[in-house]
């Protein structure tokens, strides 16, 4: 069975995980995740790890984000997205005062290093349970804030009472948050109207395809589509290995530094092996204790 990673254009109303359910029955596979998820309100990259991919879904966590989202002003609800219950609504004095001079000087004072509060419907878990399944419950938990840098966030629009906004951020940035914090730096509060995840990592929209369209071609068509093991991964270092150490490889036999012909990163940092045709065949690590080889991840070679 093929293993790789399938861009996804998600469409509005369904779950990440129904998304990914899909296309593990349509290819038949035995094993499917994906690196991140979107809100079931919320469109775009959904990136869809198969088979042996879902063994490198970790590598992505970390990574980089960019979204399209719409601010709806004047209105808070208790999930901070369309989803949820109206908590306050501003009077229309409030809304009348607002200027665009005010709105983008509040929108760009959010970029840069920062902390924030993670909303209490999401999937952080306490002791256990997601935060979301506890607050439908009536019981909220607050978490500490986490620290989240805003690489830049642009205003493609201002049509009141909706603001338009382009962001890129680090991984854990919540744009539920961001825009319940916009809106009471105004003053008149907000929630996230819409959401389109444009960017994850080195991927991008332009490169996904709709879920309907991927069923549509069928499984051929899907596999077809699939990034290889070896192209997922292209920030992190890798070395080409020889029959001898792929045979070391195949047998789970330790592999040394005189091993692997050439630059080895620092301790901790992961590094990819692949055979002499470009196929991954595992992830290793050099140990900064005993200076030796130890394998992350080892794949079917």
């Amino acid at each position: 069975m093929k293993s790789g990673i399938i861009a996804v254009h998600k469409p509005e109303g369904i779950s990440s995980a129904a998304v990914v359910s899909r296309i593990k029955r349509l290819l038949k596979a035995k094993k499917a995740g994906h690196t991140g998820t979107l809100d079931p309100f919320a469109t775009g990259l959904l990136l869809c790890a198969v088979n042996q991919a879902t063994r490198i879904s970790g590598y992505f966590l970390g990574g980089h984000k960019r979204y399209t989202a719409q601010l709806r002003l004047g209105i808070e609800t208790d999930t901070h997205d369309l989803t949820g219950k109206i908590e306050y609504q501003a009077a229309d004095d409030v809304m009348a005062s607002l200027t665009k001079t005010a709105i983008k000087q509040a929108i760009v004072s959010f970029g840069g290093i920062q902390e924030q509060l993670a909303p209490s419907f999401s999937a952080l878990k306490h002791n256990g349970q997601p935060l979301y399944k506890l607050a439908r419950q009536g019981i909220k938990i607050q978490k500490p804030p986490r620290t989240i840098e805003i690489f830049s966030i642009d205003i493609l629009s201002i049509e009141l009472p909706h603001v338009n906004i382009e962001v890129y951020c680090s991984a854990g940035t919540y744009i539920r948050s961001l825009a319940f914090d916009i809106g009471k730096k105004l003053g008149c509060g907000a929630h996230l109207s819409k959401l389109c995840r444009t960017g994850s990592s080195q991927f991008d929209l332009d490169h996904a395809v709709g879920l309907e369209k991927i069923e549509a071609e069928g499984r051929d068509a899907a596999e077809e589509l699939m990034i290889p093991l070896s192209e997922c991964l292209p920030f992190l270092p890798a070395i080409i290995v020889d029959d001898t150490v792929m045979q070391k490889i195949k047998y789970g036999q330790r592999v040394s530094e005189k091993d692997l012909h050439g630059k080895i990163p620092e301790p901790g940092q992961p590094l990819k092996l692949l055979d002499m045709d470009n196929a991954l065949v595992a992830i290793v690590e050099l140990d900064n204790d005993q200076h030796r080889i130890n394998y992350s991840c080892v794949f079917a070679v």
